[in-house]
């Protein structure tokens, strides 16, 4: 493993990233221009071929790794093409941008899948270093741990703002979006944030219908929402004229333009389907960890 000297943190840097200040002028007038983060959203959807991966699912199961899913896949290809393209990364506050210091990726979950059962929002702190078990098992602790609490800190302080009138909401909400443009959010509320986090993931699979184009929240700093749909049969004509029946899934992505690149952004999304239809590259390639620049 090949890892950069980490940059020291300074004035200016936040408890959830530090300031990037070499990008070019462009970079820096940007968040004046587009100031929201949906007003400065692109999307793009891609369509996977999954047999490859259907392969990568059933061996790791045979290793031991019970439940793993085409979830723990997409999270590990996209922690790998976090630690080789940093810049993915990144999240506008304040109307600078930041480079986090760690890979948050957040998914909302129901505690059992009925109608009525209860929604909350798990967030999993990971390295660029972690390997696709590493992955996998930090996921799955959470998971386990949120459906045997009967109340998360999330669900915890929604209750409690639930109960004031609607002028201190409102007032605690614009409290805290103070707070965080000048990035002194305290950080056990970053934590809890549901809207403060690297990559938010859903999968539309688990219910039946397409993968949707899901808005980025202009609350929070979230710059990234994936989601995936469920596995579908398509029947082609391959190079010998034969008709052959495939299986796909649909991938839609929501991204902030603001933080990176058009041209990065698509070298990031290339790398992230290499290891989706490649998965044995996440255990047989070094692992190469790059910093973002200062």
């Amino acid at each position: 493993m090949i890892m950069s000297n980490k940059p020291k943190k300074r004035w200016g840097d936040r408890s959830d990233g530090r300031r990037i200040r070499s990008l070019d002028p462009f970079y820096f007038f940007t968040p004046y221009i587009m100031k929201t983060r949906i007003g400065s959203s692109n999307q793009i959807k891609i369509t996977v071929e999954v047999t490859n991966m259907e392969k990568y699912i059933n061996k790791k199961r045979s290793e031991g790794l019970k439940g793993f899913g085409a979830l723990h896949l997409i999270l590990a290809a996209y922690v790998r093409t976090v630690s080789q393209l940093p810049a993915l990364n990144r999240f506008i506050s304040g109307q600078r941008i930041y480079a986090r210091y760690d890979i948050q990726c957040m998914m909302a979950v129901k505690k059992d899948m009925t109608i009525d059962g209860e929604e909350t929002v798990i967030k999993a702190h990971y390295s660029p270093e972690d390997t696709v078990e590493t992955v996998f098992e930090k996921f799955n602790t959470i998971i386990n741990n949120t459906k045997q609490v009967k109340e998360n800190n999330v669900e915890s302080t929604a209750k409690i703002l639930m109960y004031l009138p609607r002028f201190l909401i409102r007032f605690t909400v614009g409290l805290l979006k103070f707070l965080d443009y000048f990035g002194i959010l305290p950080k056990f509320l970053l934590e809890i944030s549901p809207f403060h986090g690297s990559f938010f993931i859903t999968s539309m699979g688990s219910l039946g219908i397409p993968a949707i184009y899901h808005h980025l929240y202009d609350f929070g700093n979230c710059p990234a929402f994936c989601c995936y749909g469920p596995k579908y049969y398509k029947n082609e004509i391959d190079k010998n004229g034969e008709t052959v029946r495939r299986k796909y899934m649909d991938m839609t992505f929501v991204l902030d333009e603001r933080t990176c690149d058009g041209l990065y952004y698509a070298q990031a999304l290339k790398k992230m389907l290499k290891y989706i239809n490649n998965p044995d590259l996440l255990d047989t390639e070094e692992i190469t960890v790059i910093e973002d620049v200062d």
